[in-house]
């Protein structure tokens, strides 16, 4: 059997640059990658750009589109909220209409966001099932959730095989410092090398998140690409069902330091908690993938701070 031909949006990202690894180590005779190139330019597309997308989508004739690229970090979704509008909603749309034209029985695996949920998280009981209303509470969650409804409708009405995944927190080596788990370890790591007084600034950290290590988000959003069958729209959780607080997180950080170091609450940073615990429950892709967290919380946070302590 020839090999599924993947192309992926966003592919130069933290996480779609893992799953071009794990594609290259464990599927390569399962999967071809194909990248994501505007014929016409030789580049990337604008996934804003709907003719661009068209034409590149016409192009490579994909079996499977694993869509990453996004407007992903929620603040910068807040900053410019029309562009992430345009970005994560019509950009998702604009990839699923070009292989209605063109690859009608091809496959979108979208990577959608655990902040859809918002409110919900507070009404409970957690963890969540992908049942939960979508209440978002943010530009980003909202942006989200809309395509979230968008792609599911697509894929229930048989427009096109649409998988709708909503990722929690998921975070690995390499990983920009812009968010909370490699922000902790670029400091421990400057304390230890004498960059910074060993001092540790922090934000709020009594929340309490569901975190992955992004190698096992990899080997979901790959198993809904192998996967056989239709799965027609349907929504699943990347989840534990265990969340931790972030203050544990902090603490087990500190405890690999090499060093005693203080903590001190920067009111820069401080954010009240919208949302006190987030959580899914994963056994929805449990049970249609075969999938389960196998990567302990200490040993990715080890590899965080590791990563962070190289020159």
């Amino acid at each position: 059997m020839a090999p599924l031909r993947l192309t992926i949006t966003g592919a130069n990202g933290f996480v779609g640059r893992k799953v071009v690894a794990a594609v290259a180590q464990r599927h390569e005779a399962e999967i071809e990658l194909v990248p994501f190139l505007d014929p016409e330019t030789g580049k990337s597309p604008d996934i804003a750009d709907a003719a661009a997308v068209e034409r590149t989508i016409a192009a490579l004739k994909p079996d499977r589109v694993l869509h990453l690229a996004a407007i992903a970090a929620p603040r910068e979704a807040q900053r410019d909220s029309r562009r992430a509008w345009a970005v994560n909603v019509d950009g998702t749309l604009n990839i699923a209409r070009a292989l209605m034209a063109h690859r009608p029985e091809a496959r979108l695996v979208w990577s959608g966001s655990s902040e859809a949920y918002g409110e919900s998280f507070n009404r409970g009981p957690l963890p969540l099932p992908e049942t939960a209303a979508l209440e978002p509470m943010s530009a980003y969650g909202a942006s989200k959730a809309a395509a979230d409804v968008a792609l599911a409708q697509l894929g229930r009405s048989g427009d096109l095989d649409t998988v709708v995944l909503r990722p929690f927190n998921h975070t690995g080596a390499g990983q920009a410092p812009d968010y909370v788990v490699p922000a902790f370890a670029s400091q421990v790591a400057k304390i230890e090398r004498g960059e910074q007084e060993p001092v540790l600034k922090v934000g709020n950290l009594e929340a309490l998140r569901d975190f992955l290590d992004v190698e096992d988000v990899v080997a979901l959003y790959l198993a809904a690409v192998l996967a056989e069958g239709r799965i027609g729209g349907e929504a699943f959780n990347v989840s534990t069902g265990a969340p931790v607080s972030i203050r544990s997180i902090l603490d087990t950080l500190l405890g690999m330091a090499t060093m005693p170091i203080a903590i001190e609450v920067d009111p820069a940073r401080y954010v009240p908690n919208a949302v006190p615990v987030a959580s899914g429950c994963p056994s929805k892709a449990k049970e249609r993938f075969g999938w389960s967290p196998m990567v302990l919380l200490n040993e990715t946070l080890r590899n965080i701070l590791d990563a962070s302590r190289q020159p």
